[in-house]
């Protein structure tokens, strides 16, 4: 039966002379794999909407195992993204977290709006970094983490000045700092900005400066908790981390 979808194509494979497998994560279904017949050939109807970032809507016969695409309509090529080598990176990890953070056909509206939300603000040339580390705090819930980040994780006072504990999950603040000797320590802005982005809705995101200092602290809190709890090793981070660098020594 014929069914269609909205969504995003986040992996695109070669499969054969003329085929592509390709992964889309959609409003309706979630993640869900599809065989596009002819989709690397040029002049093929399905050559556009296979294209890796590309959001649309999807005419799929569905079946027990891969579906397959006989159509699709774009709604955004993400042409921005696809012509900046540092879009392009930033853009890849988000779509590589998404697929790692997610199981095959279960529906989760809400990470359908963020992953759009994200790439159409990339796309708009918002503020990269801030982006990439919205997103990576939302998606906290999806790989069953949830660190504490209104309240000191050990006496649960919600005043004073908070460092950030691996150990304890969260925030510590002055008085319990003792318990983690290895806890970073943090600029009260760096802890206002992970609150917000761990709760506010990407939708009302305005127009956010935020200093390199703090940006700096930002990365590295997130990717300690990444590497500590995620159990991820994604090629698309190290690719982007190596992109980084080459930026600043710029």
């Amino acid at each position: 039966m014929l069914q269609k979808c909205e969504g995003i194509v986040i992996r695109s494979t070669a499969y054969g002379e003329t085929n592509k497998i390709v992964t889309i994560y959609t409003r309706e279904w979630g993640k869900v794999g599809v065989m596009a017949r002819g989709a690397k050939k040029p002049n093929s109807r399905l050559s556009a909407i296979t294209q890796l970032f590309s959001y649309g809507f999807f005419l799929i016969q569905k079946g027990s195992g891969l579906g397959n695409m006989q159509q699709g309509e774009l709604i955004s090529s993400m042409r921005t993204i696809r012509e900046d080598i540092l879009l392009t990176a930033y853009a890849s990890y988000v779509l590589e977290l998404t697929d790692k953070c997610t199981d095959e056909k279960k529906p989760n509206p809400y990470l359908f709006e963020l992953l759009s939300q994200t790439l159409t603000f990339m796309n708009e040339e918002y503020d990269l970094d801030i982006l990439i580390h919205i997103f990576e705090m939302k998606m906290l819930n999806s790989l069953g983490l949830y660190p504490i980040l209104n309240k000191c994780a050990v006496c649960e006072h919600t005043d004073g000045h908070f460092s950030f504990s691996i150990r304890e999950n969260g925030f510590l603040c002055h008085r319990c700092i003792e318990v983690d000797p290895y806890h970073f320590d943090i600029s009260s802005a760096t802890v206002k900005l992970l609150r917000i982005f761990y709760y506010l809705d990407l939708s009302r995101l305005g127009d956010i400066s935020v200093k390199d200092d703090t940006k700096k602290e930002l990365k590295r809190v997130i990717d300690a908790y990444y590497e500590e709890y995620s159990g991820l090793h994604l090629k698309s981070k190290r690719f982007l981390n190596q992109m980084e660098n080459f930026r600043d020594k710029i």
